[in-house]
């Protein structure tokens, strides 16, 4: 006999205007979501799923979608936030490892990838990628507040903050691999910095451990045209000519801004299934440029969404960034149809699912994936009056919108405040190194 406790869900939200983000980009007026054992039991109208559950969420009409997925971030460098203003990429980088060398160590990572990642959480991410030093320390306290995170061993030639050599680097992502490898809310993944800080040795060889392990690859790529002409001057192709010619892009590759591109390069993307990760905040405040995204999508490559670090953005606003994404590149090309309303909906949920290859489990509020979901207060003066709750998910949702975060089933975040985390404890310790933090670069 069936124990009915058994088959009860765990989790009903209801009474919601639910934006499921599947292919069809399919909306539910007045939906609600069955969750049993952390995965979606069922989604449908309110009054076919009922209320018979463990705890029954009622949404008041507010929108239900996926959490957002920003596959690019450093959210450590919060610490960091607004330190170093008005320069390039070049010289701005100098300044920032200058700081992060007199600041960081495991302690102080901990500290600001707790305070960068509750930023997140709060504005309704619920995966993100970050590369950082020290990236376990990333790891758990993305766990710790209940979220997933794609991190692991970094690759940089110099020293760094952590003094190690490429050899110690393959040991810790080795050890990284097997502390997190087959967890449901860390994807293990390989992050050299970029061609202008790895050398092409250093770079095959981290990417023949991701191969092994059958994991991520994500770096930096093509973000300056400066970087190009290093790139060009030391090994006589361009960034994205000289990783391809290194055999670093597949589909299981993630490259940050690739705001320089020519066609033949876009064509070497699409060819080999690699992702772009758009990071159009930061990339407009370092004057690095604009990145070719609806050439891009024309072409047939994956393109996604990231904040990148606050140090460089000043916050980490995924719907910033979404809304960007969604309008720069009309300006840029006087098209209005340069980059749809669907297509920028999928860079920041379904899209940035299958480019961390968890297309299966998140990214989107199919039954058996992962309920990992946002509700957006739509009781708003700038919601009203609604005619399409894609448009204003795109065009009109701030991140002080997002009510309610869901990992899993798990309330995480309930009316805006964090359900783990004591963040005043963390906001506090922040204070207290600001000082030294400011004289890091005096």
């Amino acid at each position: 006999m069936t124990d009915p406790a058994a088959a009860r869900p765990d989790l009903i939200v209801t009474n919601a205007l639910i934006v499921t983000a599947d292919a069809d980009f399919t909306v539910v007026p007045d939906g609600a979501v069955a969750v049993r054992d952390g995965r979606i039991a069922a989604i449908g109208p309110s009054a076919a799923i009922g209320r018979h559950a463990a705890e029954v969420v009622d949404a008041g009409g507010a929108i239900l979608m996926p959490g957002l997925v920003n596959t690019h971030c450093h959210a450590a460098d919060s610490l960091f936030r607004g330190l170093v203003e008005d320069l390039p990429l070049e010289p701005w980088l100098q300044t920032v490892w200058k700081a992060e060398g007199a600041i960081l160590n495991r302690r102080t990572v901990r500290l600001g990838a707790t305070l960068g990642l509750a930023e997140l959480l709060l504005s309704g991410v619920t995966t993100v990628m970050d590369m950082f030093w020290f990236p376990e320390e990333t790891a758990r306290a993305a766990r710790e507040l209940g979220m997933r995170v794609a991190t692991g061993g970094i690759f940089i030639d110099f020293p760094g903050v952590d003094h190690v050599s490429h050899d110690d680097r393959l040991r810790a992502a080795r050890a990284f691999f097997a502390e997190f490898d087959g967890a449901d809310d860390v994807f293990p993944t390989i992050m050299p910095h970029g061609a202008y800080t790895v050398g092409p040795d250093n770079l095959t060889s981290a990417k023949a451990l991701a191969e092994e392990r059958g994991a991520l690859f994500c770096t930096h790529a093509a973000e300056t045209r400066a970087e190009q002409a290093d790139i060009e001057t030391r090994y006589g192709h361009s960034v994205i000519r000289h990783l391809d010619h290194l055999g670093l892009l597949d589909e299981r590759t993630v490259l940050a801004h690739c705001v320089w591109l020519d066609d033949a390069e876009i064509e070497i993307l699409a060819r080999t299934g690699a992702t772009v990760s758009h990071n159009p905040v930061s990339n407009l405040k370092l004057a690095s440029g604009i990145a070719r995204v609806s050439d891009m999508l024309a072409a047939g490559v994956r393109v996604t969404v990231g904040t990148d670090g606050a140090i460089s953005g000043n916050d980490l606003d995924m719907w910033m960034a979404l809304r960007l994404a969604a309008t720069l590149h009309r300006g840029a090309t006087h098209r209005a149809d340069a980059v749809s309303t669907r297509q920028a909906l999928a860079m920041v949920t379904r899209e940035g699912a299958a480019a961390l290859g968890a297309a299966d489990r998140i990214g989107a509020l199919e039954v058996g994936k992962f309920a990992d979901m946002i509700l957006i207060d739509t009781d708003r003066v700038h919601a009203t009056p609604m005619f399409d709750p894609m448009t204003h998910i795109v065009f009109s949702t701030a991140k002080s919108d997002v009510r309610d975060v869901f990992v899993a089933g798990q309330r995480v975040v309930r009316d805006g405040a964090l359900t783990r985390v004591n963040i005043a404890e963390t906001l506090g310790r922040v204070r207290a190194l600001t000082p030294a933090i400011a004289g890091s670069i005096a």
